[in-house]
């Protein structure tokens, strides 16, 4: 609010409809307004039109793809070759959002080399604007090199779910001095490598609280508290589209029970015959 005219300031963010794309120049500007950045996910060309045109800053093109279209169990054994169509229906359906492409596991883990390789895949064959990767400290020289090359790079620390064999399962990360430190590490790190934000999962909200003060790049949290520069959901969970949601996760509606809905009503009238009606049929 300007003090002097009581009028709202302009916003950092490109105004909703206005087509013109949010870059990483805009997530910094955001964090010194003290805006809250919003990040969701989509896997679809609906999806992702129906969030552009909501305003969703960013939109995260996540190997949760996995176990939330995919019916696998876990996001480990997505693929490069997966995630590219998705990635490039969403690209191609959005004028304002971020589009964020993940790198799943084994497209990076060997090096900067092979980061570079998968991330520039996502840039050239997908269309995403931006690429990221879980890991802190021991991922920051791949985020340099592709920096380096003109890759945008969201880092994402805490609850990494790629690491959920060697973390014990989905278990929060951050607590108690010592994990305090090393997230706060990581998340520097990172910074200094060259990212442009960082995804905070699953991290106590005094400590997320604490990451974002110290950094001057977004922190986009999902779990992590009320603090942080922005907020992530997996997009199922936002809409109410299965059975369950993670306790982080907030249902502003219930499409999952209205789609049933729907295709319970499709299913009785075809089976009654009263659809299709005549104004859904054609003449000679």
């Amino acid at each position: 609010m300007d003090e002097s005219t009581g009028a709202p300031l302009p916003s950092a963010l490109p105004a909703v409809g206005e087509n013109k794309r949010v870059r990483v120049h805009h997530l910094a500007a955001a964090k010194a307004a003290g805006e809250r950045l919003t990040m969701l996910t989509a896997y679809d060309a609906p999806t992702a039109r129906i969030f552009d045109a909501a305003g969703i800053d960013m939109l995260l093109v996540g190997d949760s793809i996995g176990d939330n279209m995919l019916a696998l169990d876990s996001t480990i054994p997505v693929t490069v070759d997966e995630l590219v169509p998705a990635v490039r229906a969403v690209a191609r359906s959005t004028r304002r959002a971020m589009v964020v492409a993940d790198l799943p596991f084994g497209s990076y883990e060997a090096g900067p080399e092979q980061a570079l390789a998968s991330a520039v895949r996502m840039l050239k064959e997908g269309g995403a604007h931006a690429v990221k990767f879980e890991g802190g400290v021991r991922v920051a020289e791949h985020v340099r090199l592709l920096a380096g090359a003109g890759i945008p790079v969201v880092g994402h620390i805490g609850f990494t779910p790629q690491s959920e064999n060697m973390l014990g399962g989905k278990r929060v990360q951050g607590r108690g001095d010592d994990g305090a430190e090393r997230l706060c590490e990581d998340a520097v790190a990172l910074q200094d490598a060259g990212a442009v934000a960082v995804v905070l999962e699953m991290v106590p909200a005094p400590v997320a609280a604490r990451v974002s003060e110290i950094l001057h790049i977004p922190t986009i949290g999902i779990g992590a508290g009320p603090h942080c520069d922005g907020q992530v959901l997996v997009w199922l969970d936002m809409a109410g589209m299965g059975d369950w949601s993670p306790r982080f996760a907030k249902q502003f509606a219930q499409l999952g029970a209205a789609l049933q809905q729907a295709a319970s009503g499709y299913a009785s009238e075809v089976r009654s015959g009263t659809f299709p009606a005549p104004q859904h049929s054609y003449e000679s």
